[in-house]
């Protein structure tokens, strides 16, 4: 393996997500615009974009929240709107759910790049650009939905972070909240890091202020002229995500089917909430001890744990986290485990819902748990890893450069391959 990437060099990693892209669009749209008898869950090629171009407006040209109803934020209703447009662009009157979905997951792709290039830009080895580019959640997810607009932006975020850039970087993360509100659970690490960093109280204090106002600023850009005009559609997904009650896979869900605690939703948004912050508080506390100068580098377990407590865990949601974890995991097998539960718990669910229609392939809620279970484990093992080891060698520097070398030279050597194992590998136990 380390001969075959030595010799496809820095670009090996660009030549690898194109592969992956194209088993990506093909594993969803193998399917079409018209499903029957459960295929759309027998072969995992459901897709959102399917349902959304006749139910959201799209198909006749309505504008998301204005003249149709959308339960995303506005960022992804927007990229939602143009890559409906798109569609109709490449295909006139004619344009179908099949189109669309071509378009979203060519849109998609773009995105994956985009990440793809943050990720060596942050002098990341090529071990780590091949876990992106060859990452098996991409197949799954590259035209599911649009969650990866807020990826984007999230490991822009951290890009900028890893830099010293806390205002861009807050300013990233607030706008990936204004695309899927993830990305916002970096802006406390953020704040965190302006109060522990050096000068007297009060300018501390300062920074941590302006990095509020930059991501308040950031979000309220997209968002307020949107909710001004039209407030009660642009509601709807705050709305919708505190009504809902969750999913199969979810662990709020799994103990209520097994009778192992029965709740109602707002008992699961009460105590969502409070393990999620009781868990994400022990996290800080405990991984500022190694990272208190990067607190930042905390974003990973800290999602980590919110997917775990979520009363809503979908599966794209792991695409949220994978990359985060390649760009600060620092242990191979959690990774391959977390990569194994991904790939169980997104059949399990859906052969689940295949059965409930009927069809030949099926699961039952035991295999859900089962696959839940597995993901909750590597899970938990990420996020004490996270904790308890140091920083990855592309954040430390540690065994990758010698002294006084340059960030700009760190970064071209990371773009050429010039990396030693220290950070060109992770630990493997």
């Amino acid at each position: 393996m380390r001969r075959i990437i030595d010799r496809l060099g820095p670009n090996g990693p660009y030549l690898a997500l194109a592969l992956t892209c194209l088993f990506g669009w093909g594993f969803k749209a193998h399917c079409g615009a018209a499903w029957s008898g459960g295929e759309q869950y027998v072969t995992g090629c459901y897709s959102d974009a399917v349902p959304f171009w006749g139910q959201r407006g799209l198909a006749a040209g309505q504008v998301p929240y204005f003249q149709a109803r959308m339960e995303y934020p506005v960022l992804t209703g927007g990229l939602i709107w143009l890559e409906a447009l798109l569609a109709r662009l490449m295909a006139g009157t004619r344009a179908d759910a099949a189109d669309f979905l071509n378009a979203v997951t060519l849109g998609n792709a773009l995105l994956a790049y985009a990440v793809l290039e943050l990720i060596r830009g942050t002098g990341a080895s090529l071990w780590r650009q091949y876990a992106w580019a060859l990452a098996p959640p991409l197949v799954l997810y590259l035209g599911h939905n649009w969650d990866l607009l807020a990826v984007t932006f999230a490991v822009a975020a951290m890009r900028a972070a890893s830099r010293g850039q806390a205002p861009r970087a807050a300013a990233f993360a607030a706008l990936g909240g204004a695309a899927k509100l993830f990305p916002v659970l970096l802006l406390p690490l953020l704040g965190w890091g302006a109060l522990l960093s050096g000068g007297d109280g009060a300018a501390r204090v300062r920074r941590a202020a302006l990095l509020a106002v930059i991501a308040v600023g950031a979000w309220g850009a997209v968002n307020l002229p949107v909710a001004w005009l039209a407030f009660d559609r642009w509601r709807e997904f705050y709305a919708f995500s505190s009504e809902r009650g969750g999913t199969a896979a979810s662990l709020w869900e799994l103990a209520d089917q097994f009778g192992w605690w029965r709740t109602d939703v707002a008992t699961r948004n009460l105590w969502s909430l409070l393990l999620f912050l009781g868990g994400a508080a022990t996290i800080v506390a405990v991984g500022c001890r190694r990272h208190g100068a990067r607190p930042w580098l905390l974003f990973t377990p800290v999602l980590a744990w919110f997917l775990l407590t979520n009363k809503v865990y979908s599966p794209q949601f792991d695409l949220w986290l994978w990359p985060l974890l390649v760009l600060t995991a620092t242990r191979a097998r959690p990774l391959a485990l977390f990569l194994l539960g991904d790939l169980a718990a997104y059949f399990a669910e859906f052969w689940l819902f295949a059965g409930w229609e009927g069809a030949a392939m099926s699961a039952t809620q035991a295999d859900v748990l089962v696959a839940a279970s597995v993901r909750a484990v590597a899970l938990l093992w990420l996020i004490h890893a996270a904790v308890r080891d140091p920083a990855p060698g592309w954040v430390s520097g540690q065994g990758v450069v010698e002294a006084g070398t340059t960030p700009k030279q760190v970064e071209a050597r990371a773009l050429r391959g010039t990396v030693i194992p220290a950070e060109a590998g992770i630990q493997t136990r």
